[in-house]
């Protein structure tokens, strides 16, 4: 079993590419391989593939990162399931997991963030519970996603740490963490991986 996340960039034109592209580069690399495990394509496309207990948090680390920039986002499908045929390219392997998270993405209208597991039931639990956590997570600001992306990238570091990073105040990245709802999200992902450990 793989997960495979589908994503592009919301209003990647009115954000600076030299700033967002890197980023997403260097967020990509912390999951895989370039081409093996991730590819960016189109322009503002990418397509990752990674194992399924870490598919929800390296959509939340992408989404987190892109919104460093007021304009910017990232619609993310994931699909979990088989791998049938891979190439050493991403974008040239197939198997149902691929084939749910085209699905998915394709099927993405007002909410930015979705799966398909091949379990309706459990896809409906697991949508229902990320259409609530995107009523925080669409509305991060700049600091908040940047604070939230650094806390991902440094789970080993307390408050007072990620404040040394950030050049902050321990008490402003403490405020940025609560107003994003990290310790919620977080919940959310454990429950995640719960679920998807049945599959």
């Amino acid at each position: 079993m793989i997960a495979v996340i589908t994503g592009d960039i919301i209003n990647s034109r009115k954000g600076e590419t030299t700033e967002w592209l890197p980023l997403l580069k260097e967020i990509l690399s912390a999951y895989g391989a370039f081409q093996k495990n991730w590819e960016i394509f189109r322009g503002d496309s990418f397509q990752l593939s990674l194992s399924p207990d870490k598919a929800l948090l390296a959509a939340i680390h992408i989404k987190a990162g892109m919104k460093f920039q007021k304009e910017l986002d990232a619609r993310l499908a994931i699909g979990i399931g088989e791998e049938d045929h891979n190439t050493g390219m991403v974008t040239e392997a197939n198997g149902t997991a691929y084939i749910r998270s085209g699905e998915c993405f394709e099927a993405l209208k007002k909410q930015n963030l979705a799966i398909r597991t091949g379990e309706p039931v459990m896809d409906e639990l697991l949508n229902l519970l990320f259409s609530l956590a995107l009523l925080t997570m669409d509305n991060w600001s700049p600091l908040v996603a940047d604070v939230i992306r650094l806390a991902l990238e440094n789970p080993d570091k307390n408050q007072k740490e990620l404040a040394e990073l950030l050049k902050r105040s321990p008490s402003s990245v403490n405020e940025a963490l609560k107003r994003g709802g990290y310790d919620e999200v977080m919940e959310m992902n454990e429950f995640y991986k719960k679920q998807v450990v049945s599959l």
